[in-house]
């Protein structure tokens, strides 16, 4: 059998690295042999292309799937068709910045990559490839792929290692040569140099997209630079339990469902990549809470199909093709998720490959959701519904955690509450970020005097939670859940949460602790905030973001919205609702939140420091 070798020379030493087959170890000492096999990181690698994601095999499946009665699949492909002809006439992608940020056309870029190369795989048709061809040679003439802010690289690397490889044998041998060369020279070359490379200390999505674009383009190119390819994924299996870590214990991701979204995809990205060309995923989805996180996306999901939106997330679901892997992996149906029509999410295409295997899986399936579920983590989570499939059941979300975790808000016992189909209580999620960077706001320090926490919509001022003495959070306070019931062997089967709030209130109260309890069969919450020891005549304030209108009546208040009632009310009756605008400072950098409200309790406390606030959320009789 022949190898193909290469030497490189790092100081004095010189390094073998034999590809593609495993190493034939049958006259090499046992020390010797375990020692070159463990570091030979290329044995096993599928010889011929396309490798990545899908094997000769799998394209074959992938063709005759076009054959079968599935709509849905074939509504699907309709729209990646109609998507690829839209961009058959339109100007490649240019080099253009956003600040110091590449990311628009880097994602732009990997979109319709991916787009025209299934296309052309799915119809055969020259117009479709010849398309790809000029998307990623555009590409590659640019001067760089802006390092700077890697994750601009590993986007680009990805469309293109993905295209290079699907497209392999029809590309044109200039173009293949030119594709290659700008994947080792603007993307790996110098990539694992950790002095030139911060990101490699980030323990956040970060690390998950640029060692999986990096490992796609190591792979791709592994057959014309082993010794590089091997260094890259050396240093990517190295490193990558840094963006596995966060998922453990229970699977949810510390900086909210929209990055669980971005980090996860390109996690699943190099898994599967990592299976199709290497035949093992070096066990990375056996990391704790990776695998289950997918199915917590549906529990943080509430009866309107919005979801519970802590961090820098968005509010509206994301369609997110990488469930779709999970989904075979896990064989669960209910993780199939059809997109809409003109669904537009720049993994699409993924979902047409990891489309399910037989027409009966596509279908829509009813996930059998726990009415009541907890998780623990860097943000601990708390869900609670009424019904697991009514879209006008009770829904309630909270979560604990800290405001040092990546892409965190001061949001510590923040929750959203859902009712008859309408979301009372919601986050307003973060700020675009050019928006503030573009005016020198700093928002990637999260000490306790940042700017980070002067941006609104980011400290405890815009969040449904608890705030003393009209001062910020306490920003290294972490926060966990001390109790939770799911209803079982307590009276009326009422569910519950309690949150000790205390570590975000250090100086401003000796203890501070939030309940939650809800009733399924009366549909009702209730939020109850007991605080102790502090200063005599400090403000506590409960508040709740509401893009309701709201009517206050004392200790009571009707929010309307979308034809729909609900009632709140404070159980100490000395107490009152007022509301007032969602609105920022007026200080040139803060966003407006038009149709945004505070529904809001304030109480002074008294001598003895202690002050409890109630307040019930329940229907309109």
């Amino acid at each position: 059998m022949r190898f193909l070798t290469k030497l490189f020379f790092a100081g004095s030493a010189v390094a073998l690295f034999i590809f593609p087959q495993k190493i034939n170890a049958e006259n090499m000492p046992a020390a010797e042999t375990g020692k070159i096999i463990e570091n030979d990181l290329l044995a096993g690698l599928r010889a011929d292309h396309p490798r990545l994601l899908l094997t000769p095999a799998d394209w074959k499946n992938f063709s005759e799937k076009q054959k079968s009665g599935d709509r849905q699949f074939h509504a699907l492909m309709a729209q990646l068709k109609k998507n690829a002809d839209a961009l058959l006439d339109a100007p490649t992608t240019g080099y253009e910045k956003q600040g110091f940020r590449l990311l628009g056309p880097a994602r732009q870029i990997l979109e319709r990559v991916l787009t025209l190369s299934v296309v052309y795989r799915a119809t055969g048709e020259e117009k479709y490839r010849r398309r790809a061809e000029k998307e990623m040679l555009a590409a590659a003439a640019f001067p760089d792929w802006n390092r700077a802010h890697f994750l601009d690289t590993a986007e680009t690397a990805a469309g293109l290692a993905l295209g290079y490889d699907w497209l392999y044998a029809d590309l044109t041998p200039a173009a293949r040569q030119t594709i290659r060369e700008a994947l080792i020279e603007k993307a790996l070359r110098g990539s694992t140099d950790p002095k030139k490379n911060g990101w490699h200390r980030h323990q956040n999505n970060w690390i998950q997209v640029c060692w999986g674009g990096l490992s796609l383009a190591a792979l791709a190119v592994a057959e014309d630079e082993p010794a590089l390819a091997s260094e890259v994924l050396a240093a990517a299996r190295k490193h990558i339990h840094r963006g596995l870590a966060p998922y453990a214990p229970d699977g949810i991701y510390p900086e909210g469902p929209s990055y669980w979204d971005y980090g996860t995809t390109y996690q699943v990205l190099m898994i599967a990549a990592l299976e199709s060309a290497l035949g093992t995923d070096w066990d990375l989805a056996k990391s704790p809470g990776f695998m289950a996180s997918a199915r917590v996306q549906l529990l943080l999901n509430g009866a309107t199909g919005v979801s519970f939106n802590f961090s820098d997330g968005g509010e509206q679901s994301a369609f997110a093709p990488a469930s779709y892997w999970f989904a075979r992996k896990l064989n669960d149906p209910a993780l199939f998720v059809p997109p809409v029509k003109n669904t537009k999410d720049r993994f699409l295409t993924l979902a047409a490959l990891w489309w399910p295997e037989n027409e009966s899986s596509g279908k829509t399936h009813e996930s059998k959701l726990p009415l009541a579920w907890h998780g623990n983590g860097i943000n601990p989570v708390a869900t609670f519904r009424s019904d697991a499939t009514d879209p006008n059941a009770l829904y309630l979300a909270c979560k604990a955690g800290s405001a040092r975790s990546p892409h965190g808000h001061m949001d510590a016992g923040s929750f959203v509450f859902e009712l008859d189909g309408v979301r009372w209580s919601s986050d307003l999620g973060a700020q675009d970020y050019h928006s503030l960077e573009s005016k020198g706001i700093s928002i990637w320090n999260y000490g306790q005097n940042a700017q980070r926490w002067q941006i609104f919509r980011l400290n405890n001022f815009a969040h449904s939670t608890l705030t003393l003495g009209e001062q910020l959070h306490v920003a290294e306070g972490r926060t966990e859940f001390t109790e939770f019931s799911d209803g079982s062997g307590n009276a009326g089967g009422h569910f519950g949460a309690t949150i000790d709030m205390t570590p975000v209130f250090e100086g401003q109260a000796k203890k501070a602790v939030r309940r939650f309890s809800v009733n399924p069969e009366k549909r009702s919450a209730a939020i109850t905030d007991e605080i102790c020891g502090m200063t005599a005549g400090t403000e506590a304030r409960w508040a709740m973001v509401t893009k309701a209108d709201v009517e206050t009546r004392g200790n009571e208040a009707i929010l309307r919205k979308n034809g729909k009632m609900l009632r709140a009310r404070v159980s100490e009756k000395q107490l009152q609702f007022e509301t007032i605008p969602a609105e920022p400072p007026k200080d040139g950098f803060n966003a407006p939140n038009p149709g945004t409200n505070l529904l809001l309790v304030r109480t002074k406390a008294p001598a003895t420091g202690n002050v409890t606030i109630t307040v019930e959320l329940m229907p309109t009789k």
